[in-house]
């Protein structure tokens, strides 16, 4: 059904990469120069909007040199890295996949750069996304659609398809997306690899373009979990840039399980709901049994909000989506209308010709949410049905060391298929309970018996537990 292209992945660990380093079987230079020769080679795929190419190498060579003459390095030396098109990185174009912000340059960089940059880390290029992050498909974004590896007229997931696909390519090691509703777990699964949204405020959001405030989390996607653990532990942690960030420490992501065997929860009637692919509904209940096999406590849990999940979410992410874009007027910075008599209709053409569609759509609707008609009856139910669905998830998890659920209930559509804006909500079901409660998850690949890795599941756990996720990974499952 799904064609699975081969990529050259010449790493997949952080240890990997600088165990070669040192022992000189490649240099950074080279490494560097093979990651860029890549980017080449499926650019076709149109995962990157910009890359670094001379700055990158400048880097990777200051880095051999330091290597030769044993100077210290951070812990990320040999660390290349792609970000998302929505995270400020100084003196470099930020354009969050919109005509909008065509030719801005950010001034400063995200607290979770400047800490990967701090430890040597190299930046390769900025990637793909859809407009200001709204999209599950990646087709929204002003430079066009991010074809999937695997099979290029399959979509890549939105909306960190980019940084998705310029893993699954082998032209970085790791990405840094962000995920709002499942931005980076869906792209994720859809490219076959690991995506991670951490807690909601475990990562700054200084630096990010913001969607839904509220829901917006840096994520990373990588190939294996230890990669983004690793990563975790550079970018985790209070920032005094950002009042919403935990001002606990986070926890070690290497820390090892204490058991093998845990507690894990999921959804009464899940495995029955409406439209999900049967190949995907039958490995997600071989899963389970297999688990259940291996020693593991599996519990069937009610769950009675499931179909309110994606109203609460886009009611609550389109009104914050229509405050936080307001600032994109062209008077102070990106994009501007020409021909133009008056202030007034300055505003007007730019906002018209600067957003996309699916933007304009969004903050129609959550203008319309936050009117004085129809507050009540909308942004405010939405409200209190979000701290509904957030008591509900708390109490299973209090009980469970996980919830397990599916990422997708389908495999990846045809590119240019155009389903309707609803049905395409939809499919954020299982991803938005994460953001809407602020929980971690990670999605992770599983292989359905048929040699394919595009059905993928995802772990959620409480906060406090958020490296349980990894310690998930350590024993065989």
């Amino acid at each position: 059904m799904h064609k699975k292209s081969t990529y050259n992945i010449p790493f997949q660990t952080i240890p990997s990469v600088q165990e070669a380093l040192r022992q000189k079987r490649i240099s950074c230079e080279q490494l560097l120069t093979d990651y860029l020769s890549q980017i080449e080679k499926t650019r076709h795929l149109n995962a990157y909007v910009e890359v670094f190419a001379t700055e990158a190498l400048q880097k990777a060579k200051s880095i051999d040199e330091k290597l030769k003459s044993n100077q210290p390095l951070g812990k990320l030396y040999g660390v290349v890295l792609s970000i998302k098109d929505n995270i400020s990185y100084e003196g470099h174009q930020l354009s969050a996949g919109s005509k909008i912000l065509q030719g801005y340059q950010a001034l400063f960089s995200a607290t979770a750069i400047r800490r990967l940059l701090d430890e040597d880390a190299i930046i390769i290029g900025r990637t793909n996304c859809d407009e200001f992050g709204m999209g599950s498909s990646n087709e929204n974004s002003f430079y066009g659609a991010v074809k999937n590896g695997f099979d290029e007229s399959l979509i890549s997931g939105g909306s960190s398809g980019g940084a998705a696909v310029s893993v699954q390519t082998g032209t970085c090691l790791a990405a840094l997306g962000t995920d709002t509703g499942g931005s980076v777990r869906q792209p994720a699964a859809f490219c076959g690899l690991y995506g991670f949204k951490p807690a909601y405020g475990r990562v700054s959001r200084h630096g990010l373009v913001a969607y839904g405030s509220s829901f917006d989390q840096l994520g990373i996607i990588a190939h294996t979990p230890e990669v983004i653990g690793d990563l975790m532990q550079i970018i985790a942690g209070p920032d005094e840039y950002d009042a919403t960030c935990l001002q606990t420490p986070p926890p070690d992501y290497h820390t090892p399980p204490k058991n093998a065997h845990w507690k894990v929860a999921y959804f009464d009637g899940i495995l029955d709901h409406q439209g999900m692919h049967p190949e995907i509904k039958t490995a997600f209940s071989d899963y389970l049994e297999d688990l259940a096999v291996k020693g593991h406590e599996v519990t069937r849990v009610p769950f009675e909000y499931l179909d309110y999940l994606i109203p609460t979410y886009y009611i609550l992410t389109t009104a914050e989506a229509s405050t936080n874009l307001s600032r994109y007027d062209g008077i102070r910075y990106g994009f501007r209308a020409g021909q133009v008599d008056n202030l007034e209709e300055t505003y007007t053409k730019t906002r018209t010709e600067g957003f996309g569609q699916e933007v304009k759509r969004r903050i129609l609707l959550g203008t319309y949410v936050l009117s004085a008609g129809y507050y009540d009856a909308y942004f405010a139910q939405a409200q209190k049905s979000r701290r509904l669905i957030q008591d509900k998830l708390y109490a299973i998890l209090a009980e469970n060391d996980f919830l397990i659920l599916p990422v997708t209930a389908n495999y990846p559509r045809k590119i240019g298929t155009n389903p309707s804006p609803v049905e395409e909500y939809l499919s954020d079901i299982f991803t938005v309970l994460a953001n809407l409660t602020g929980v971690p998850a990670l999605s992770f690949p599983i292989d359905n018996k048929k040699g394919k890795k595009v059905i993928s599941l995802q772990l959620l756990a409480l906060k406090e537990r958020e490296n349980t996720l990894f310690q998930w990974f350590t024993p065989s499952h």
